[in-house]
């Protein structure tokens, strides 16, 4: 399996891989699998890391190089990739979101997302619920 992960998953299971889900630890973990990021996501971070948002404190640069340290094939942003937003229904507003979702078609992999509107979307998707706080 070849999923991409987007930009809340990348984070959370850089961080606390403990809040996955054991459906989404057992993709991740599972050697067979190729695990890809985009730099949407990274860019999804970089802005988010910041004074407006004092409880999202991460590094994209550091998320980059633990990612590639750890596996993770960066999925570059092609030019099929960028005019393949144009393609998908106006469902979800968010730009980041809709560039994985024209990157995940286009190269035929899984989005694996815990955000459940784009389960919408005719794209191959792994929804991951999020676990409750107390697991």
């Amino acid at each position: 399996m070849r999923p991409l992960l987007d930009a809340q998953t990348l984070i959370r299971a850089a961080a606390q891989p403990e809040s996955l889900p054991k459906k989404a630890m057992r993709l991740i973990g599972d050697l067979e699998n190729e695990l890809f990021f985009s730099p949407a996501s990274l860019w999804e971070a970089a802005i988010k890391n910041g004074p407006s948002k004092p409880n999202f404190n991460f590094d994209a640069r550091i998320l980059r190089r633990g990612l590639l340290d750890n596996g993770y094939q960066e999925l570059t942003i092609s030019s099929p990739h960028a005019v393949g937003v144009s393609d998908l229904p106006n469902i979800h507003k968010d730009p980041f979101d809709r560039l994985l979702l024209a990157q995940a078609k286009a190269e035929g992999i899984l989005l694996l997302t815990s955000d459940n509107i784009l389960s919408e979307y005719p794209v191959p998707i792994e929804f991951i619920k999020r676990r409750p706080r107390n697991c």
